[in-house]
């Protein structure tokens, strides 16, 4: 997992960590978000809903919204994903690996839309 941190005149290492929330739309989210960091911090370890099974979705999903945005086709980014050879084993058209990308490109669009918000909340 990596973890991105802006810290402002850092002269001192062990000083504690302040963070700085806009009170906006976002706040709560941003609070939120903030709250599992901390958590992160004090516990050592992801929470038990980040799994790297939902990541690698996440990705590929990223992944195929900026092939999809550089004017890929939906094949070259199943090639790109899956490779070449496994998307030759059946016809394209009726292939669930076809399937697959056009959802994992809605995917993206939605996280790009706004979507990814949801990510910040909470999954207890």
């Amino acid at each position: 997992m990596a973890l991105q941190l802006w810290i402002i005149n850092a002269s001192d290492q062990y000083a504690p960590l302040a963070a700085v929330l806009p009170l906006d739309a976002s706040v709560g989210d941003r609070a939120e978000a903030t709250l599992r960091f901390w958590r992160l911090l004090a516990h050592g370890g992801a929470s038990s809903s980040d799994t790297g099974r939902n990541n690698d979705k996440l990705m590929s999903a990223l992944r195929a919204l900026d092939a999809k945005l550089d004017g890929a086709s939906y094949r070259m980014i199943a090639e790109a994903i899956f490779g070449a050879d496994q998307i030759n084993t059946e016809p394209w058209k009726t292939s669930s690996r076809r399937d697959a990308i056009i959802r994992l490109v809605r995917n993206g669009i939605a996280m790009m839309r706004g979507k990814y918000r949801s990510l910040l909340h909470r999954r207890d």
